[in-house]
């Protein structure tokens, strides 16, 4: 059973940084891609980061490149998001997601696991 739960969200001020956490557990996939998305109040869900850990390759949305960093330990079968320069655009619901396979969609309906999310407030 493929769990996602994700941590570090907070409220912080404009300028400021904050680190997201997704702990996984309930697999051991070595080609997965694991991203990052976020969800506005009355917006819709964006993709914000993603990475492929078959090579490592990232991407990033271009309202956060410069600014945000994707990682992933795998000692501890944990992803990370590093936000700075954060600005109220960046107020958001935060979810990680999971797609297992060759490659990272571009279709965030084609990841198959997703965490509860954790709230980000810019002000």
């Amino acid at each position: 059973h493929v769990q996602l739960v994700e941590s570090g969200g907070g409220s912080v001020q404009a300028g400021g940084s904050l680190r997201l956490s997704c702990d996984s557990s309930g697999y051991t996939f070595s080609r997965i891609c694991t991203g990052w998305f976020r969800q506005a109040s009355g917006k819709e869900r964006e993709g914000v980061a993603n990475i492929y850990r078959g090579n490592g390759k990232t991407y990033y949305a271009d309202s956060v490149k410069g600014r945000f960093t994707i990682s992933y330990d795998s000692t501890k079968s944990t992803l990370y998001l590093q936000m700075n320069s954060l600005s109220p655009e960046d107020t958001a619901m935060y979810y990680c997601a999971a797609r297992p396979g060759g490659f990272c969609p571009a279709d965030e309906n084609e990841f198959d696991y997703w965490g509860q999310g954790t709230q980000v407030t810019v002000s």
